[in-house]
Formats: C-alpha cells, structure tokens, sequence
C-alpha cells in the first residue's frame, strides 16, 4: 500500500503544467505507479482513481506528442541538420 493519496495525485497533475518537460514526464509517472498501487485498495474509490489514470495518460500523450511535433518543426526550420553526415 502507498501513502500517497487520490488528492496528492490530483495535486500532482494540476501543476504538471508548471513543470519542465523531464519533470512533468517523471512524477506523471510516479504517479501512475501510484495510481496502480491504490487498484488494489478496497478504501480508494476506484471511479475516481480510474478518472484519474485516464487524465494522467492523456497528459501523458499530450507530453509525447507535444515533443514529437517540437522536434518535427525544429527539423523543418533547419532541414540542414536533418540532413547532415
């Protein structure tokens, strides 16, 4: 069992957004091991840590696709770096 709480994990997505890109990737998945942990917990409410998993893997994916179009438009910007030896 983990100490950490539903109200942490909500505290925990809401400033995400603060954070840097590592460190929001890291405690989001911190606290997707949290979420996990508590599944087995008869004392936590399951819809609500379900709604939370569901918010935390969409932050997720905004993240990653975030990155990847960063990363699509820096190469559009300077096509040369892309295609250097």
């Amino acid at each position: 069992m983990t100490d950490t709480t539903l109200d942490d994990v909500e505290r925990n997505l809401g400033r995400v957004e603060e954070l840097e890109q590592e460190e929001a990737i890291s405690v989001l998945q911190t606290a997707k091991q949290d979420l996990e942990a508590m599944s087995t917990d008869a004392d936590v409410d399951e819809e609500r840590r379900q709604a939370l998993e569901d918010r935390l893997d969409q932050r997720l994916r905004e993240i990653e696709e975030r990155d990847a179009y960063d990363g699509n438009v820096g190469e559009a910007m300077n096509p040369e770096d892309h295609d250097a030896p």
